[in-house]
């Protein structure tokens, strides 16, 4: 990054995200996102996740620094700061993010590719029990699996629904992807697997018509799946930037130790 890289301020539509980035918009040189080295995302964590998967559309992986005016704020740095803008920037942690990639095949043989910065999850759309086959690397390692659902999940996503389904934190930089059953009726006792993030991960639906599932990558949903196939996009590594000590890395580690 340049010692006085062009920063572009990308606010939420919340009111409270507008107000509290007013007095930003006088405070700094801004320049449009297209011609931005760094992105100064104002909002909470959905909003930008929003903004990261509008650089993976476009395939413009600029870094990004989020500023708080959400809930959680987990992907974001606080608003407040004695220091002045462009130096917190400069001092800035860099974080890597590797999305997954899912494609998904409908039962009528439609194909649905997308990017899932947190999670992909499959889900089961009626009150019939989804039963899954689970293939890793082309080996069947779980013939069935029972239940509401499984999700895989990124170390970047790992506290979200995944932390919520039961699943493992994973810290950033582990190269790993968590496999969480959700809500599993057989095998009863089984509680996921860790695996590396080079791993292919494919599910079959059994009994699509019977037992109709969906896909869901973050938030993209596609309905009435047969086959799903996730692997890590290592060709759309995204960055994060954090201030010293506030790092995603140190928030994983604090979500872990919590009583």
């Amino acid at each position: 990054m340049s010692k006085d890289p062009k920063l572009a301020l990308v606010v939420s539509d919340s009111a409270k995200a507008h107000e509290g980035a007013a007095p930003l918009r006088d405070a700094h040189d801004w320049v449009k996102p297209a011609e931005a080295d760094v992105l100064v995302v104002v909002g909470g964590d959905g909003f930008m996740l929003h903004v990261l998967h509008e650089l993976l559309d476009r395939d413009r992986l600029r870094p990004c620094y989020g500023l708080n005016l959400g809930t959680v704020g987990f992907l974001m740095n606080k608003l407040a700061s004695k220091r002045a803008l462009g130096e917190r920037i400069a001092r800035a942690r860099k974080i890597a993010v590797r999305p997954l990639k899912m494609l998904a095949v409908t039962q009528d043989d439609r194909e649905f590719g997308y990017y899932a910065i947190n999670e992909v999850s499959l889900l089961r759309e009626t009150r019939q029990t989804a039963k899954l086959e689970v293939k890793i690397n082309g080996k069947v390692r779980m013939a069935e699996l029972a239940g509401d659902g499984v999700l895989v999940s990124t170390p970047a996503g790992s506290t979200a629904y995944n932390s919520s389904a039961n699943g493992p934190i994973l810290p950033l930089g582990s190269n790993m992807l968590a496999l969480t059953p959700l809500s599993p009726f057989r095998p009863r006792r089984w509680k996921g697997a860790i695996l590396p993030d080079s791993a292919e991960v494919e599910f079959r639906v059994r009994e699509p018509a019977k037992r109709p599932v969906s896909a869901v990558a973050d938030q993209k949903e596609v309905r009435d799946v047969r086959d799903v196939r996730i692997a890590t996009a290592r060709d759309k590594e995204l960055t994060l930037l954090f201030d010293p000590g506030a790092s995603l890395e140190e928030r994983i580690f604090a979500e872990q130790f919590q009583v």
